[in-house]
């Protein structure tokens, strides 16, 4: 921590970035002085903002007295000054109660934590369906169709089959069609992507390779299908909350901190990542592979269109069986406290319900 940050500062940081968070507006110093009756002055606490300002936390917006957190100042902010909300018991047995209103449909699950989401955090919401944590290959069987064509069937586990045609160069029986299929089945079993592209890599430089031209092939189908899968589930994401986003300052030309026409272009760019996923189609696998509630803001994403949005986010699911993504999206002006709060709990009851789902458990109740 640098060693200008001293307790009074740190207090000060908290109470602009909840003050300017509540109210959209630039934090001045008498402002913070009458509102929060502080025991010192005002030109204290201009020397704190102006200090906090050249630590990087705080910043100007145009010519406004007012100072506005930075996307380094919410960063210390969620890490470090916020203190760990949770939704209310009242609200947390009328989300649980809506959930088990519609006991057993997981598509309707899936579209009623999207509309929880965005109504409780007052933001957009994105939510992935539940899906195999990797895709694993099961087995395979080729099908004569014509005397230079087959159809590959491959099967994966969770029930998945995927089916491609391709050509021969030479005709192949019936039976060199399922004893190849077989080896193939045997030698691919079980495996994810990573483990049969490995395979194939490792067999492309032995001296004596075990696949033949044939076989590398029907491998090369079977990677296709896998990576196939893979990026649709990465870009089927359910969104709901347009209009509660959109209700934020931000987005209302007339309130707007800038021009309309910097506000109009906002809008524009939040509908078209809502409609797209345009952005957050690479946060997923990040959540997929992580524990707990992940919080990117603003510049922390690697995609220019997200850097005025924070996202926060959690993995749901049934480990190693099926796992899905959830969270809220919106303005780096966020409440972080009630985002968190509200993706965790969700987070924690969908778990709970596709537990009850997929593996027949009974949990208690999820209350924080």
């Amino acid at each position: 921590m640098a060693p200008n940050l001293t307790e009074r500062r740190l207090f000060i940081l908290k109470l602009v970035v909840q003050e300017f968070i509540e109210t959209a507006n630039p934090v001045a110093s008498e402002a913070l002085v009458r509102k929060f009756g502080l025991g010192f002055s005002s030109a204290t606490v201009r020397n704190d903002l102006a200090a906090l300002e050249e630590l990087g936390y705080l910043t100007h917006l145009h010519t406004s007295a007012g100072r506005v957190p930075t996307d380094a100042g919410y960063r210390f902010f969620v890490e470090n000054l916020m203190e760990r909300t949770s939704l209310s018991l009242v609200e947390q047995r009328m989300i649980r109660h809506q959930f088990y209103q519609v006991r057993g449909e997981l598509d309707q699950w899936i579209q009623l934590a999207g509309a929880v989401l965005a109504r409780t955090a007052q933001n957009a919401s994105l939510v992935t369906p539940p899906r195999a944590e990797q895709l694993r290959f099961k087995n395979l069987e080729l099908i004569s169709i014509h005397e230079t064509m087959v159809l590959a069937v491959m099967v994966f586990h969770s029930g998945i089959i995927k089916q491609q045609t391709f050509g021969l160069d030479g005709v192949r029986t019936s039976e060199d069609l399922r004893r190849c299929a077989g080896r193939m089945s045997e030698a691919l079993a079980d495996l994810t992507l990573s483990g049969v592209e490995e395979l194939l890599a490792q067999d492309a430089v032995r001296p004596h390779p075990t696949f033949g031209e044939f076989e590398r092939v029907v491998i090369g189908l079977v990677t296709h299908a896998m990576q196939a899968f893979e990026e649709q589930a990465r870009e089927h994401i359910y969104s709901d909350g347009l209009l509660e986003m959109l209700s934020q300052p931000e987005f209302i030309p007339a309130l707007a901190r800038d021009d309309a026409e910097r506000a109009v272009e906002r809008l524009r760019r939040a509908l078209d990542i809502l409609k797209s996923g345009r952005g957050l189609g690479q946060l997923i696998p990040q959540a997929l592979a992580s524990e707990g509630v992940q919080v990117i803001i603003g510049g922390e994403h690697s995609e220019d269109e997200m850097r005025e949005y924070s996202v926060v986010l959690a993995r749901y699911g049934v480990g190693g069986a099926v796992t899905g993504v959830l969270g809220v999206i919106g303005p780096t002006r966020m409440a972080y406290p009630r985002s968190i709060s509200t993706v965790r709990y969700i987070s924690s009851l969908m778990s709970n319900l596709l537990s009850e789902l997929y593996a027949g458990e009974s949990r208690p109740p999820v209350e924080e």
